[in-house]
């Protein structure tokens, strides 16, 4: 879901959510590529069950990247796809399930989006070639070294990523050999299932594995506490994640970096834009450059988010009883008002100006006067719902003038940084002598000056040249000594006010300007063309964008409520037009279907897309005549309703009316060739098994035993349920699976497949938005300074975990540090003014387990014995002046966990030394690391303080 700004917003006040992702890289040794190991234990301290991939978040970048060279052909896309999901498994390194779904038909609600971004994709690419088109004649006119310009057919068309293309098949195709070659050979993905989520399954991606997860939830054996991890760089992963309740969840996405380096399109150089190419380098070869650094992945910690929410919203002494988790419900329905991707947002609300802050603030003053909370499970209550918006319709005026006073003092800054610019390079000498008479150091040599006549000659000349030289031209120059005079000041005033009056047109041409009185009226007349004194047309705008909000939500928690459903404008109402909202009937026509694969084509192409559709269909497309011409307009208006950048503007495409569509397309339906109407079907998930998964059994007696084709077989593997069919493109035992690509065979194949459909329930079933029992909390990681940092100059000098485990940094010296200290310490073999202090036997109980024998043995039974101890002054402070308290109340006090993180903080094996298995009991050592010998993060044979 686009919604502008959210995650930067989050980010940056909720800061200790993010964590950087430790990748373990394969490694060359003598020319020979060595793979890691995803079997071994997940270094980032903490091991994950499921991962989920949102694909189209990966098919995009893959294909089309905007910070290198994109692709020569389609092959290499695909390969490009293997090793970003390579990638991400190394990270993740899931252990139980893969699940990678692509974006299959949409709802409606979504395919006037689609429709707009495809549309707007088509010109802006049309834009571009013509520009591109227009630079390289120019260049070439001067004589300009120019890269040979791409064949037409050569240009990736985006669009073709959309459910129904042959582009799609493909990439189904290449998958299901992906996932063949990676559970027969590597070893990490030998015991996990793998499901795979065409194009061909109706819904989007995320919403697919939204499903999954609710479905297998409600299982009676479920585990309510597996380790989900979800890949995707959209903002509303963030307010799912939530909203299934489910206390491991954490999202993986690939780090933000402002101002990415892009190279030209013309000559593929980094540096400058198009329209500033001069051509490429003489000398440049057809070497592949990579430009800019490979990518950094980040976890988003859903439970940090959870911490953070809990504080911030807490309501003493409400008049009912306080849930957390239905106050994160209402905080997800809340975020739907400022963007979605289904209504426009409300005119009044910009993230970038604290709206969420705000709804939070009204909601919090609000809830105790609506007697309970505004959602339950997906289900809005209206009546609740509208003293909020009440309040914040109150203050609309405000916040219009506040954005209008903000805008003119940005523009005023901007304004002055260019007149302080100008006044900087205005301030420069009149004129520096150059040649003999030019200044010369205090100190330095004065040659006796020669020919001073002629110097003196060029020093004049210089002295007249010295502004003009290299910014204007002898035309310049003559017309301005041919100017009246004292008419030069006038004439570069009047240019400077010409520039400030077009930086204002924006201001000019805005017909609505909210910041004025009668804002109301002049919205409704411009942008939905109806007349003021209307206002039955703004209720019922009003009331849709209701419906739609009890949609999106109930989409978010119960699934699709009417695939047929959209908001049938392209403008949002006013907070304030929300009048009597309470009686609106919240249901939907049930029973609706999606829309099939090449319909939806049809529903979102523009007609410069026409040839990713079937021959007979594209030509309604083009076709003047054409019943449905009036869905394909070659050119549409943007509307910026506000904005600055075309990308922000509203597309005013006119909606498609279904009925129309299907009505059109059904005499050419017979048309279809074979690989058409397969592409065209409404198909299932697969799902795949390697001969180390506990389910191959069971999924191969369904072949071996000539299950009936289309019987439904009911399977529990490691407590994921559903039910499984037999699939017509499974390889069976031995078998060889050839590669779609240029790539080897998969021999002796042990991999089976099957069709998989999520468990079924009644179309009246709720899924409860709540936790399950026997769930355990995972450690609290905050702090109550963290949440004094949104108070900026606090002074807060503690830092929050910033790892899924405590962290266990130290502080060791190598043999070179040792030397050092000696020699500062003036110890050179006469006794220490200071000797090694024991810790006292108190501070280790009996039942923890350890010897009682003094520091140093203990040091040496961790197996850190290789020196002998030398005393030192990081020695100090172990005695009894420390007021060390017990393990249970420093537990207590500091909010540690005796217990593991979650269930599953596995240790690498090489951190399995004494050292270890006390952090596990303790979560706390001593910063003592004597001489160990080591240096670095010596995380199991000595004692570190954690930090």
């Amino acid at each position: 879901m686009g919604v502008p700004a959210f995650f930067r917003w989050l980010s940056r006040k909720y800061p200790s959510i993010i964590v950087e992702c430790i990748e373990q890289k394969p490694i060359t040794t003598n020319g020979v590529r060595v793979p890691v190991n995803s079997a071994d234990p997940n270094p980032n301290g903490i091991e994950f069950d499921n991962l989920y991939l949102d694909m189209n978040g990966i098919i995009h970048p893959c294909t089309h990247p905007e910070d290198k060279p994109a692709p020569k052909n389609e092959e290499e896309m695909m390969e490009a796809i293997f090793e970003c999901i390579d990638r991400l498994f190394r990270i993740v390194r899931p252990r139980k399930l893969l699940y990678m779904a692509i974006d299959g038909v949409a709802p409606r609600a979504k395919m006037n989006q689609q429709r707009s971004r495809r549309f707007r994709a088509s010109k802006e690419a049309s834009e571009k070639v013509n520009e591109i088109k227009r630079i390289r004649s120019e260049l070439t006119l001067k004589g300009a070294s120019l890269p040979p310009e791409k064949p037409k057919e050569d240009h990736f068309d985006s669009n073709c990523i959309t459910p129904g293309t042959p582009f799609m098949a493909r990439l189904s195709q290449c998958l299901h050999y992906y996932i063949h070659d990676r559970l027969n050979n590597d070893p990490g993905w030998r015991n996990i299932k793998v499901i795979l989520s065409d194009a061909n399954v109706p819904g989007e991606g995320e919403h697919k594995i939204m499903d999954f997860i609710r479905k297998q939830r409600a299982q009676p054996d479920h585990d309510p506490n597996t380790q989900h991890v979800l890949c995707g760089a959209d903002a509303d992963l963030i307010m799912l994640g939530l909203a299934t309740h489910e206390p491991n969840f954490t999202i993986i996405r690939e780090e933000f970096k402002p101002n990415k380096p892009k190279p030209c399109d013309i000559c593929g150089q980094l540096g400058h834009e198009m329209q500033e190419c001069t051509g490429a380098e003489v000398n440049q070869g057809d070497e592949t450059n990579t430009f800019g650094s490979e990518c950094q992945y980040i976890f988003v910690r859903l439970n940090v988010l959870r911490e953070y929410l809990e504080r911030e919203l807490q309501m003493p002494n409400l008049p009912f009883k306080y849930d957390f988790e239905r106050v994160i419900d209402d905080w997800v329905f809340m975020c739907f008002f400022v963007g979605n991707d289904f209504l426009p947002h409300l005119p009044s609300l910009e993230i970038r100006e604290g709206a969420i802050d705000r709804l939070v603030n009204l909601y919090k003053k609000a809830v105790y006067k609506t007697g309970g909370f505004l959602t339950d499970s997906g289900d809005v209550n209206l009546d609740r719902v509208q003293l909020i918006m009440s309040e914040l319709g109150d203050v609309e005026d405000e916040i219009f003038k506040k954005r209008q006073q903000n805008e003119l003092a940005f523009k005023q800054r901007e304004k002055d940084k260019k007149k302080l610019s100008l006044g900087i390079g205005n301030n420069k000498p009149k004129w520096i002598p150059t040649g003999q008479f030019a200044p010369t150091r205090i100190g330095e040599h004065v040659s006796p000056v020669q020919n001073a006549r002629y110097e003196a000659y060029q020093m004049r000349v210089c002295g007249q040249n010295y502004h003009t030289s290299g910014k204007r031209s002898s035309q310049e120059m003559l017309e301005s000594m041919m100017r009246p005079e004292n008419s030069t000041n006038q004439v570069m005033k009047r240019k400077r006010e010409s520039a400030e009056d077009d930086s204002d047109d924006d201001q000019v041409h805005d017909e609505v300007r909210l910041w004025e009185d009668g804002f109301k009226d002049r919205y409704y007349e411009s942008k939905f063309d109806v007349s003021p004194d209307n206002l039955a047309f703004r209720n019922n705008v009003a009331l849709q964008y209701v419906r739609g909000l009890c949609w999106v939500l109930r989409y978010y928690y119960q699934g699709c409520a009417s695939w047929k459903w959209y908001f049938p404008y392209h403008y949002a109402p006013f907070a304030s037009d929300f009048i009597n909202i309470g009686g609106l009937s919240t249901e939907f026509e049930k029973g609706t279907t999606p829309f099939r694969p090449l319909e939806q084509l049809m529903g979102v192409f523009p007609a410069a897309s026409s040839k990713h559709i079937p021959a007979p269909w594209a030509k309604l497309m083009i076709n003047p005549r054409s019943p449905i011409i009036d869905f394909y307009p070659e050119d549409f208006k943007i509307d910026l309703n506000g904005k600055k950048f075309a990308w922000q503007g509203i597309a005013l495409l006119p909606f498609v009316d279904e009925k129309r569509l299907f009505k059109a397309l059904e005499p050419y339906y017979d048309c279809l060739t074979e690989a058409e109407k397969k592409r065209n079907v409404q198909g299932d998930n697969r799902l795949y098994v390697g001969l180390g998964n506990s389910g191959y059994n069971f999924i191969k007696g369904l072949y071996t035993n000539h299950v009936l084709f289309d019987a439904e077989t009911q399977i529990c593997i490691d407590n994921m349920r559903g039910m499984v069919l037999l699939a017509d493109d499974c390889v069976g035992d031995g078998a060889t699976l050839p590669s779609p690509i240029n790539g080897l065979p998969v021999r002796n194949n042990k991999v089976y497949c099957a069709r998989f459909r999520d468990p079924k329930y009644s179309s009246s079933f709720i899924f409860p938005a709540r936790k399950l029992k026997g769930v355990r909390e995972p450690p609290r990681v905050l702090k109550p300074q963290d949440f004094d940092h949104m108070n900026r100059n606090t002074g807060n000098t503690w830092k929050p975990k910033i790892g899924f485990i405590p962290a266990m940094e130290v502080v060791t010296l190598n043999d070179a540090g040792r030397r050092i200290l000696r020699h500062y310490t003036n110890y050179n073999g006469v006794s220490p003014p200071y000797n090694p202090v024991s810790i006292p036997q108190s501070l280790y109980p009996a039942h923890h387990g350890y010897r009682s024998t003094d520091y140093q043995g203990r040091y040496q039974n961790a197996g850190s014995s290789q020196f002998p101890m030398m005393p030192g002054p990081w020695a100090r402070g172990y005695g009894t002046p420390h007021n060390y308290q017990q393990y249970s109340e420093y537990q207590q006090r500091n909010n540690y966990s005796g217990q593991q993180y979650g269930r599953n903080n596995y240790h690498n094996p090489q951190y399995n030394s004494y050292g270890s298995q006390y952090n596990q009991q303790r979560n706390y050592s001593f910063n003592y690391q004597g001489n160990s010998g080591g240096s670095g993060a010596n995380r199991g044979g000595g004692w570190g303080r954690s930090t």
